[in-house]
């Protein structure tokens, strides 16, 4: 496409206003969406115990969330097109805060799931308009900074998730996780509409304005049934389990009918046919390679952590903070260094950093300290920052400018994906690990062994030693350290897969193209 071709979409998409005004309004409408990905799980033992659930039941808390989010991501760039940065922006920010306020009011299990929903379909649009909205704004030689402020949000966001929701409970309730969103979200909507301009938009009109309907139906019904199966398959036993193999059929039949119908019509909700580039392609594989690094190494940390270090929700929290400060480092600095360094240089450094993050978090103990579980996450971190930028500028530099807002929100869904299968996929294999290792180790700890004799007296002569039953207290005492040994183990096991599973992003940065000068990465994150 020739740049007289793409000026007027180019007009069309930009974005007036005072930037300083801008860039606070997207950044702390997305940091407040990004918070909220992680800052539930730290209440669901006490929404657990407000409502009564069951404990295989309030994982859809965080499910009907992830459901709304990974449906409305991909069709933000049609959105964007069809109702403007602004309005579009603004209306999501007031979703947003509206369901925030009815899942603080939530009066049992299923309303607060059903809100969730919502506030998914809000905060869903809210993070790729927000950057897209940013880069509209910056000159073009300013987007390497742009994409580094807003690199910063991504990352710390989810960190300070845990943290915050873990001093709201302590000095309210659960409610306030949510009810906190309100004014700040209103106030965002509000500054949306004061600071962000964007004179060029005319809405479409004619064919331009039909609705592809038939598209939109197909990807929520496959990308929910997606979510379901990746979110509670392990819970419910994968495939042992007939909804779950029915949601597998509907989303598998769902997404392929998808596909073959936005390759065939002519104004697609999403445009598959970005996926010819080979650069592109390339760099959104590394980008779900990262989701899934990132989500599953923080969901086997936090769950190791507490299982096995038997640290709170907020000591979680608190860990993840120090740890994000090498972010804070790195990623100003990427924002000066990666426009002007070949990106490939900077993605083979964040790919080998993160995959040692995740053998040095292999290495972890029962007996580890504070500083034993910050230091592979800090190491993570500081890999990331040098992952965020490059493979947004990477994977859609050598992209006509006017496809860059429906790559942008394939680009975004595909680490959403990896986090979700990441997750899934970890789970199942910790899970399946405990129960392995543990008959492993139980078969070689037997009452006629010396070394147990020995643990054994050692443990009735200790803690035995104060109640009237020393045998069974060592005996229990003892099958606790087996129990945990196994647990070590397993999380030994998935750290190491992580981090091959990062690995695998070395082959795909081969395939990626190097970045033409000064090129813009509106709408990534």
């Amino acid at each position: 496409m020739s740049a007289e071709q793409s000026e007027p979409a180019m007009d069309r998409d930009q974005v007036t206003g005072s930037k300083l005004g801008i860039t606070a309004v997207v950044m702390t409408a997305a940091l407040m969406a990004m918070i909220d990905i992680t800052i539930v799980n730290v209440a669901l033992s006490d929404i657990r115990a407000s409502f009564g659930t069951p404990i295989d039941q309030i994982g859809w808390v965080s499910t009907g969330y992830m459901m709304a989010n990974i449906v409305v991501i991909p069709m933000t760039g049609w959105l964007q097109r069809r109702f403007g940065y602004r309005r579009y922006f603004a209306a999501s920010v007031l979703l947003f805060s509206a369901a925030s306020a009815l899942c603080g009011l939530a009066w049992s299990l299923p309303s607060l799931v059903v809100f969730r929903a919502l506030q998914g379909l809000g905060g869903g649009a809210i993070i790729p308009t927000a950057q897209s909205i940013l880069f509209a704004r910056y000159p073009r030689k300013e987007h390497g900074m742009a994409a580094a402020l807003f690199g910063l949000g991504a990352i710390t966001g989810p960190l300070l998730g845990p943290t915050i929701g873990g001093y709201l409970i302590e000095w309210s309730s659960w409610h306030w996780i949510f009810m906190v969103n309100v004014p700040v979200g209103l106030l965002a909507a509000f500054m949306a509409l004061k600071f962000v301009e964007q004179p060029g938009f005319t809405p479409p009109s004619r064919a331009e304005a039909k609705v592809d309907v038939f598209g939109i139906g197909l990807l929520a019904t496959g990308m929910a049934s997606l979510q379901y199966v990746l979110e509670e398959g392990n819970r419910e036993g994968w495939f042992e389990s007939r909804l779950i193999t029915t949601l597998a059929a509907v989303a598998a039949v769902a997404l392929v009918t998808f596909v073959v119908h936005e390759l065939e019509t002519e104004r697609p909700v999403v445009d598959l046919r970005v996926f010819k580039n080979l650069s592109y392609s390339a760099g959104t594989g590394l980008n779900f390679l990262t989701g899934f690094a990132l989500f599953s190494g923080s969901y086997m940390f936090s769950l190791f952590a507490g299982s096995v270090i038997r640290y709170s929700a907020l000591d979680i929290g608190k860990v993840f903070l120090v740890a994000g400060t090498a972010s804070v480092v790195v990623m100003p600095l990427m924002g000066r260094i990666a426009p002007r360094v070949d990106g490939r240089l900077l993605l083979v450094i964040g790919v080998l950093v993160v995959s040692a993050s995740q053998f040095v978090a292999s290495g972890l103990t029962a007996a580890a300290g504070f500083w034993d579980l910050v230091t592979p996450n800090m190491i993570r971190s500081f890999g990331l920052g040098f992952i965020f930028i490059p493979v947004s500028i990477v994977a859609l530099s050598d992209l006509p400018a006017a496809e860059r807002g429906n790559a942008t929100g394939l680009f975004n869904l595909t680490r959403e994906l990896g986090g979700s299968l990441g997750t899934a996929l970890m789970g199942m294999l910790v899970s399946d690990d405990i129960k392995r290792f543990g008959s492993h180790l139980s078969e070689h700890v037997t009452l006629f062994d010396a070394p147990v004799q020995e643990q054994l007296r050692q443990i009735a002569g200790g803690a035995g030693a104060l109640t009237y039953q020393r045998e069974l207290v060592a005996e229990s005492i003892l099958k606790l350290r087996v129990t945990t040994q196994a647990m070590v183990l397993s999380f030994e096991n998935g750290f190491r897969y992580t981090a091959l599973a990062m690995a695998l992003g070395l082959g795909l940065i081969l395939l990626l193209k190097k970045p033409a000068a000064n090129t813009a990465v509106g709408g990534a994150h």
